[in-house]
């Protein structure tokens, strides 16, 4: 089969186009003809090598953690899912390669694809929706009458995680630019801070949650909007002690992961409020509960382009640009 390949950790180096044998089916499994692939800024960030200490991968590896497609053989203990299902998934770490015709599954990380989305619309929900519901429902418990402030409201991650906020009932700020202000407000967003214009820290105040996904500064900043007792949950780092132990580091990087969030737990601790950092982990039942929500409308999906298979490298350099609005899609089929 062909696929995108990394073959050494290289800041913006490209992906290879390689022929590569079709995975192997274990007995939980479903291999997917894959129809679409999304992508993301992890993947640039996993092929950069950022994440080779805590999610180590052996180059060569096949890159891409989102999916859509079609069911072509299930394992022998499967029981969900069946050949000729139209599914989608964000594959467990360890277990990625959507940038591929076809890759192999554990039946616990798929659901079925909602029917009203194309292959395309399907494949840029599942990363970007399960790191929402894990920040908004499960880790931040948002409630009916609190108030979120979701940064990038127009990126992946935002324009999902807007449109959950209003329908658990919050009030919801975001930033982004003048371009983007008529989409993020017709996503639900109550407040939109110009970030080219305008501090977010001295325009909102008294927020019970905080989902950071920007750098150290912005990291610093969020501290303030929030009230005591509120939350700052971030999903671009610094990683801290209870995601160490969750991925069962060794001692070593558990003592580097707790110095990294050593100075953001101090400073939340001071201010009253939590820090912790969440890296979404793969749950098709979640994501099950997702598609419920995108076929009763509640929440749409917010495309910016569709690449070709063949242009994987140019979809995930303009990722990197920053300037997508929603989500980039490869179309491999």
């Amino acid at each position: 089969m062909k696929a995108f390949v990394v073959d050494k950790y290289q800041k913006k180096g490209a992906l290879r186009l390689a022929d590569m044998p079709e995975p192997e089916l274990r007995d939980n499994d479903v291999l997917v003809e894959v129809h679409a692939a999304g992508v993301n800024l992890l993947d640039s960030k996993l092929r950069d090598g950022e994440f080779k200490l805590i999610v180590p991968y052996r180059p060569p590896f096949i890159l891409g953690h989102d999916v859509a497609g079609i069911v072509v053989r299930a394992g022998s203990k499967v029981r969900k899912f069946k050949a000729g299902d139209e599914v989608y998934a964000r594959p467990r770490d360890g277990r990625i390669g959507t940038f591929a015709e076809f890759i192999a599954m554990d039946e616990a990380d798929v659901a079925l694809k909602p029917k009203n989305l194309s292959m395309e619309e399907a494949a840029s929900i599942p990363l970007v929706g399960l790191t929402a519901w894990q920040v908004l429902v499960e880790r931040a418990g948002l409630r009916k009458g609190q108030k979120v402030f979701i940064q990038a409201g127009s990126g992946g991650v935002g324009t999902f995680a807007i449109q959950l906020a209003k329908h658990l009932g919050a009030t919801v700020a975001t930033t982004a630019g003048v371009a983007s202000t008529d989409l993020v407000k017709s996503l639900g967003a109550d407040v939109v801070v110009d970030y080219r214009k305008d501090d977010f820290e001295k325009v909102l105040q008294g927020y019970d949650v905080v989902v950071n996904s920007q750098d150290a500064k912005t990291l610093e900043k969020s501290l303030r909007v929030l009230k005591p007792g509120g939350k700052l949950i971030s999903i671009s780092g610094p990683p801290d002690p209870g995601f160490a132990r969750k991925q069962g580091l060794s001692v070593v990087l558990k003592l580097v992961v707790w110095l990294l969030s050593l100075g953001i737990r101090r400073r939340a601790k001071r201010a009253g409020v939590d820090y912790s950092f969440l890296f979404m982990w793969a749950q098709g039942d979640q994501l099950s509960r997702i598609t419920s929500l995108i076929e009763t409308g509640i929440i749409r999906p917010v495309m910016d382009r569709t690449f070709a298979f063949e242009q994987t490298n140019e979809a995930l350099a303009y990722v990197e640009t920053g300037r997508a609005k929603g989500k980039v899609v490869v179309k491999v089929r």
